[in-house]
């Protein structure tokens, strides 16, 4: 049982164990859904390939976020940065106003030009310090680099010097103007990633602002990702220029003669002292900050350190730096605490819906590795679920074909296919206005485009198909669509979407090839594999919008066809097979659908070859399955039970009635045949008594599920057979009609109610006992000495429209039984009603 409440809480503190249902042996095998009432499950939607469900994302503790320690370095960073300015303010204001303006013609020579000189470098620091955010800023756009490590460039750039100076020769000499087609986009065939056509400068209709020369030539110095480290160094030496004539000055103590009868300068050691400290303390404060600054991002690695915590990877280091550069920029600029405000996803979603594609590849990037994340992956996910116009953002760009944005356009996939798995947020996505289609455009399959060679494929096919990763697409369309075919509104919506079904039926298509090469491509199996899935949640859809899609499924010409391909060559893909078989029989639900499998050749045929196939044990469930699609499409339908008699399988399907792993579902098919096939076949079908031994056996000693198919083939198998001959069965069986009599009350007596795993078993026993009944008059009246009757009554009193069908698709009953429960209850109380009474019949 679930051990916590909506909110994700323990009710009440107490300790609640997982009770798991022990099923019997017979149970394990052929119970299908379709056979009995399902009860819709109130569990959240469960994520297979690696998602994230609502309910194990609820139990998770909270995480503490890694990038706080960015924000509280950053707002650490501000305070001094602010001290150091506020520092530096001060000491302008009093060397313009108190010194060079009240004392500028009594000051020393000396004093006059160390004053100047300080005011002039704090003056260039100050500038360069306004602006060395705003370029750093702009250096971190580029996904190439971001530099942050100062001294680890500064190391870098010293060892490759001499090629930089060759460099800067070179762009010089072989510099020409820029022709106009060149600034021309067009459709690259090598570079299908953002970041390959950035490294090898490819052509764009945008400047990267990292990459833009301010110069003519001169190119590599006067990049603007070069700039912040210019400006960076600009600082350090006038801080500690600054720093250093302020020490001079206040350690020489040498301010020129002062008289003391002077008035003019009375006061100028003391305003040259305030002065030179305040030049002192400002330079040191901003020093500190810097060193500050290299400790933790050089030594301590503060950064990395971040990253790792995050698990974003390799590349995660430019959302990391571009992350702190924000936060610092807000803590210098605005309130020291605006950083604090800030996280991760936030800015990831703010950088989603930026003009730049570096921008957004970075937020789609950091959202992508949060939302699979398993200790991010529930906030993140709320925080987007919960946002229309940033779920309609993602929907957009799955829409994006241009190469040059293949990894922002997998990263949306990737992160809608993590939302699609939370039930509430797959709703959202799919009531978005076009995102089916959107879903649609990640479905590219060259089959269907050389099938249909329609205009659409043709304008999909303009890039490169070998570079741009179609297949990676393809998986995730499927994957998406496989989530959010968990709601039975989602599966409408997937229906009426214009072409949909049959990009997603042509997936399944999987040749010999394919199926039978020892080293298939692991992504079109996958492939076929989550398409078969997707078929199968849409066809095994309740309701009208079941009936609706299972009908639109079964009219696509390749839907049969496809599944045979993988019965016939796919023994080393069990999987794949099973959902075959398993789309097959709830196709079958269909009167229309049941008449076009069994007419499709060789469907029956190899159902029938897995059934019967006994080479492994590991394919048991799906030999389970195909018993069940067979019983399916033999269930109400003459024409294929008369396929199924020209195949010659009754002597097998008798025979597998002693197997423990297909009994039950051979009993359906052999039962389906006499009660289906039609008057014709007659003679054929007498061979099914000779099962009538085993049959008896499993009644007399079995119980639920393989206890009612048996009574239902034993109601069957003995209309085949006389009365001589159904005598001659008891006594080789040496059970007596008495002791099938008292079991067959036992059951009526045990199942005083319609039961729901077992729903025809009441059905099966009246009918059983009509028949002994009829022939027998002796058996008339061992049944009312047992009392029969007063459980036959019973059954008047309780029947539900439960007993009332053959199947059933969730709690809707499909298939209605031409005699009602009623009309065998009549039956068999007028035979115990109109039997003789013995005495009487003794003294005639």
């Amino acid at each position: 049982m679930d051990d916590k409440s909506p909110n994700g809480g323990e009710r009440g503190g107490c300790i609640r164990l997982q009770i798991i249902e022990q099923k019997q042996q017979s149970d394990n095998w052929g119970s299908s859904i379709l056979f009995e009432p399902q009860r819709l499950a109130s569990d959240p939607i469960s994520e297979a390939d690696g998602g994230n469900g609502v309910l194990g994302a609820s139990r998770r503790p909270a995480v503490q976020a890694p990038e706080k320690k960015l924000t509280l370095f950053a707002l650490r960073l501000a305070v001094l940065e602010k001290m150091a300015s506020s520092l530096g303010a001060m000491g302008f204001i009093w060397a313009t106003v108190v010194l060079l303006g009240g004392f500028a013609i009594t000051l020393d020579k000396t004093d006059f030009w160390f004053i100047t000189i300080i005011l002039l470098i704090e003056g260039a620091r100050i500038f360069s310090r306004s602006h060395e955010l705003e370029w750093q800023h702009q250096a971190t756009w580029s996904l190439t680099d971001a530099g942050i490590d100062s001294f680890r460039m500064l190391r870098s750039s010293s060892r490759c010097l001499l090629r930089r100076i060759k460099d800067f020769f070179h762009s010089f000499s072989t510099l020409q103007p820029q022709r106009h087609h060149d600034r021309e986009l067009k459709g690259s065939t090598n570079v299908p990633k953002l970041t390959e056509q950035k490294s090898l400068g490819l052509p764009s209709r945008k400047w990267t602002t990292s990459d833009v020369p301010l110069l003519p030539y001169a190119r590599w110095v006067f990049l603007t990702k070069n700039i912040s480290k210019l400006l960076y160094w600009l600082q350090l030496s006038s801080a500690s220029a600054c720093m250093s004539l302020s020490l001079y000055k206040l350690i020489k103590q040498n301010f020129g003669d002062i008289s003391k009868g002077d008035s003019d300068k009375r006061n100028r050691k003391s305003a040259l002292n305030i002065f030179y400290a305040l030049a002192f303390v400002e330079a040191m404060l901003f020093l500190i900050e810097k060193a500050y600054w290299e400790w933790k991002v050089i030594r301590y690695k503060l950064l990395e350190e971040v990253n790792n915590e995050c698990e974003l990877g390799p590349s995660g280091m430019v959302s990391i730096k571009r992350f702190f550069y924000d936060a610092y920029s807000k803590c210098v600029n605005g309130s020291i605490f605006d950083g604090l405000k800030m996280d991760l996803v936030s800015f990831g979603v703010e950088l989603l819906t930026s003009e730049s594609n570096d921008e957004q590849l970075i937020g789609a990037t950091i959202l992508w590795k949060f939302s699979a994340n398993e200790r991010f992956s529930g906030d993140t996910l709320r925080k987007i679920g919960t946002s229309i116009s940033v779920m309609e953002r993602l929907v957009d760009m799955l829409n994006w074909k241009d190469p040059q944005e293949e990894e922002i356009r997998r990263s949306a996939a990737e992160i809608l296919s993590k939302l699609a798995g939370k039930k509430q947020n797959s709703l959202r996505v799919a009531g978005i206005p076009g995102a089916m289609e959107s879903i649609s455009s990640l479905l590219h399959n060259s089959r269907s485009c050389d099938r249909a060679a329609d205009e659409i494929c043709e304008k999909e096919m303009v890039h490169d198909r070998e570079n741009y990763e179609f297949s990676a697409f393809n998986l995730l369309g499927l994957l998406i669509l496989k989530k959010l075919a968990h709601d039975p509104d989602n599966c409408a919506k997937i229906g009426n979407t214009r072409g949909l079904l049959e990009k997603i039926v042509d997936f399944t298509h999987a040749g010999e090839r394919l199926l039978s090469a020892n080293h298939a491509a692991e992504s079109q199996i996958l492939a076929v594999k989550r398409s078969l899935q997707v078929v199968k949640m849409l066809v095994s859809t309740t309701g009208t919008t079941g009936k609706s899609l299972r009908k639109d499924i079964s009219e696509i010409v390749f839907t049969i066809s496809n599944i045979r391909e993988i019965l016939r060559y796919g023994s080393k893909h069990a999987t794949l097979q099973k959902l075959g078989i398993e789309i097959l029989t709830s196709l079958a639900l269909e009167e229309d659908a049941t008449e076009r499998i069994g007419s499709t050749g060789g469907v029956l045929k190899e159902l029938f070859h897995i059934l019967l196939n006994e080479e492994s044990e590991v394919q048991n469930h799906v030999r389970v399955v195909a018993g069940e699609a067979l019983s399916m499409l033999a269930c109400e339908s003459e024409r294929n039970c008369n396929r199924i008699l020209k195949l010659n399988m009754l002597a097998k399907l008798v025979e597998g009635l002693q197997h423990p792993d297909l009994r039950i579902n051979a009993a359906r098919i052999l039962r389906n045949l006499c009660t289906y096939a039609g008057t014709d076949h007659f003679i054929e079908l007498r061979e099914v008594t000779a099962a009538a031994h085993t049959v008896l056996r499993a009644i007399m000693s079995e119980e639920n599920k393989l206890q009612e198919v048996m009574l239902g083939l034993a109601a069957q198998i003995f209309r085949f057979m006389s009365s001589q001959e159904s005598s001659i069965m008891f006594e080789q069986t040496s059970i007596k009609e008495k002791d099938l009599a008292k079991k067959l009350v036992q059951i009526m007596k045990q199942y005083q109610h319609p039961p729901i795993r077992v729903p025809r078993i009441r059905r099966f026993t009246i009918e059983l006992t009509i028949w002994m009944m009829k022939d027998k008059e002796k058996n008339v009246h061992i049944f009312k000495d047992l009392g029969m009757e007063r459980e036959l009554e019973n059954v008047e009193e309780t029947t539900s429209e439960l007993e009332s069908f053959n199947i059933f698709s969730g709690t809707i009953g499909l298939s209605r039984h031409s005699t009602t429960v009623h009309s065998l209850v009549d039956t068999a109380l007028d035979l115990l009603a109109n039997a003789p009474n013995p005495a009487t019949k003794h003294r005639i």
